[in-house]
């Protein structure tokens, strides 16, 4: 036996590697994609002094007040006016579905109380499920208190001029009152277990058949793409479960989440979830030629997850074009059902915007797995 080390012989057997390495274009391709996704998403998507969030005002007062305190709260780049409500049952319903993060509420007795030097003041309803998305806008309310009128006293309205904050903005954080992080950090942590889990495992599930040569039995069966694709996600099902078990113990008694929702809802969405994570994880896995391009396949997939969802930032933070990627995505929609069932106790119709784009991503996938899913081993 040579032990003699040959720089020949060391050159020959880089050389291989590299050619190798050539003939694996997904692989050259994760060397390539990861860096600049990486920096794509941390350089231009990722903020955490979102702006422009969306908000929605119930007006009573209809003045020139309520319409420059509007004003001032839409200059100050926080604020994005959406839409105008009747009343206090659909601020409650929008606030709900996520559809605005706040509610400006500005009375019909503003203009007579300020007028009469009362220092009235305008409600201001937030959805605090994730203090991060509401910090920073909550905070320049201060300043506006001060200069939002300074056009309207003037004349006879000089003693309310600002400097003496002839108004006030009270901020009612819903949801989440005391902006406790591990609220809004730990039922998203569950989306981000069962991703992580259930795609990574299943995506594993065929090319480790074809490397143990056990593929050659199962195609040997009368069992169709659809039974074989299907079928071997059902012991994944359970593991999910418990996983969810879990968390959902874990949350309750070492965090004290607030569980406020039904049950039962929430089990049939993490159902739905699972199923979507694991066509996902199938779905690679009937694309992958080996468990190494699988496993490279479910972290490409699972960086922009946990990025571009809304669980480590503000999702509202985003330019357009992330949220529109994010909006793709399975774990966007998850996070909102799941902290919208146990943080605001959402029922079914709160959730069914959020859960058609789910099912529609499961489909879609289910067919492209199908699609790719070899019935012979060439």
């Amino acid at each position: 036996m040579n032990t003699v080390f040959s720089i020949s012989r060391w050159l020959a057997i880089v050389q291989k590697e590299f050619i190798q390495l050539g003939r694996d274009r997904l692989t050259f391709g994760m060397i390539v994609g990861i860096p600049v996704l990486q920096l794509l998403l941390f350089g231009f998507a990722i903020n955490s002094d979102p702006k422009h969030l969306p908000t929605a005002i119930i007006d009573h007062d209809r003045s020139v007040f309520s319409r420059s305190i509007a004003t001032a709260m839409g200059n100050s780049s926080y604020f994005d006016f959406k839409r105008e409500l009747a009343d206090e049952h659909a601020a409650e319903r929008a606030l709900a579905e996520g559809r605005v993060q706040f509610v400006v509420n500005i009375p019909s007795d503003f203009s007579r109380r300020l007028l009469r030097g009362e220092k009235p003041a305008v409600l201001i309803e937030a959805d605090a499920t994730d203090p991060a998305a509401t910090g920073s806008a909550i905070a320049s309310l201060n300043r506006l208190t001060q200069t939002a009128l300074q056009n309207d006293l003037g004349g006879s309205l000089q003693p309310l001029a600002p400097g003496t904050t002839p108004f006030e903005f009270r901020v009612h954080a819903r949801y989440n009152p005391e902006a406790v992080t591990q609220y809004n950090i730990v039922p998203g942590l569950m989306g981000v277990i069962l991703t992580m889990t259930m795609v990574l495992m299943t995506g594993l599930a065929i090319t480790r058949e074809t490397e143990r040569g056990t593929m050659e039995n199962l195609l040997a069966t009368p069992a169709t793409a659809l039974e074989v694709m299907t079928g071997k996600i059902v012991p994944y099902i359970f593991i999910g479960l418990i996983q969810v078990f879990l968390v959902l113990l874990l949350s309750h008694y070492v965090f004290s989440v607030p569980m406020l929702g039904s049950l039962v809802l929430l089990l049939g969405v993490v159902l739905l979830f699972i199923a979507a994570n694991l066509m996902i994880g199938l779905t690679f896995s009937a694309i992958a030629k080996n468990q190494l391009q699988a496993m490279q396949m479910t972290f490409f997939f699972f960086l922009p997850s946990i990025l571009l969802s809304g669980f480590m930032f503000p999702f509202r933070g985003m330019p357009t074009w992330a949220q529109w990627i994010g909006e793709v995505l399975p774990l966007t929609h998850f996070l909102r059902m799941a902290r919208g069932i146990l943080l605001k106790g959402n029922g079914w119709n709160e959730i069914l915007p959020e859960v058609w784009p789910l099912v529609l991503f499961m489909l879609v996938v289910l067919a492209v797995g199908l699609k790719r899913f070899k019935r012979t081993l060439d």
